[in-house]
């Protein structure tokens, strides 16, 4: 069975920095794409940044040159390093895996539970 868990989250001042951590763990041969998806009190989920196995990303326009995402193939693990956070990046955070391949199973679009950042003075 999979799991995928985030860890990284909390309160941080505007200004600031946190990296988020999403551990894809189970019997897993390779995922093509991990990425980082995020939804404000109200609002509908929405894009945050994705990579795929050979390293090709993609970013939301709010967050270019302030996040940054990479991922540890060898470990199934992609990060998020978000600087320069807005209160308006306040919202939960979501790690997703598509195409995840096992010995008897695959998965697309597979979510973690989310991790909580708060950006407030």
């Amino acid at each position: 069975q999979v799991q995928l868990v985030e860890s990284g989250g909390g309160l941080v001042q505007p200004g600031g920095s946190l990296r988020l951590s999403c551990a894809a763990s189970g019997s897993i041969f390779s995922i093509y794409a991990m990425g980082w998806y995020r939804q404000a009190p109200g609002k509908q989920r929405e894009l945050v940044a994705t990579i795929t196995s050979g390293g090709n990303t993609n970013y939301a326009d709010s967050v270019k040159g302030r996040f940054t995402i990479s991922r540890d193939n060898a470990r199934n693990t992609v990060y998020l390093q978000m600087s320069s956070l807005k209160p308006e990046d306040t919202a939960v955070y979501y790690c997703n895996a598509d195409g995840i391949i096992t010995l008897t199973t695959h998965y697309n679009n597979y979510w973690g539970q989310g991790t909580q950042v708060t950006v407030s003075s």
